[in-house]
C-alpha cells in the first residue's frame, strides 16, 4: 500500500505541475482564442513545435507557413519580455 500511494502521490504532484505551467503559460504569453483553449489544442498547436524544430534540424526557427507561426512567434516575445528575477 504505501508504494501504491507513493506512486499516485508523485502522479498527482506531475499532473498538477503541468496543470499550473499551462495556465501562466496563458496568462503570461498567449493571447487571442489561445487563453481559453483546451489542454490537449495547446498541446497540438503550441507545445509540440520544439519537438518538431528540434527533431533532426539544429537551428531552432518557426516557419511561417505554420498555422500558429504568430501565435507562437508572439508568445515567445512576450516571454523574453518578462522582468528577469535578480
Amino acid at each position: 500500500m504505501g508504494q501504491a500511494l507513493a506512486i499516485n502521490t508523485a502522479w498527482l504532484t506531475a499532473a498538477m505541475t503541468a496543470a499550473i505551467l499551462l495556465t501562466w503559460l496563458k496568462l503570461l504569453a498567449l493571447d487571442g482564442d489561445l487563453t481559453t483553449a483546451e489542454p490537449e489544442t495547446l498541446r497540438y498547436r503550441i507545445l509540440h513545435t520544439a519537438a518538431r524544430l528540434a527533431h533532426g534540424r539544429r537551428r531552432l526557427t518557426v516557419p511561417r507557413t505554420w498555422p500558429w507561426a504568430t501565435h507562437i512567434q508572439h508568445a515567445w516575445q512576450r516571454i523574453t519580455a518578462l522582468p528577469q528575477a535578480p
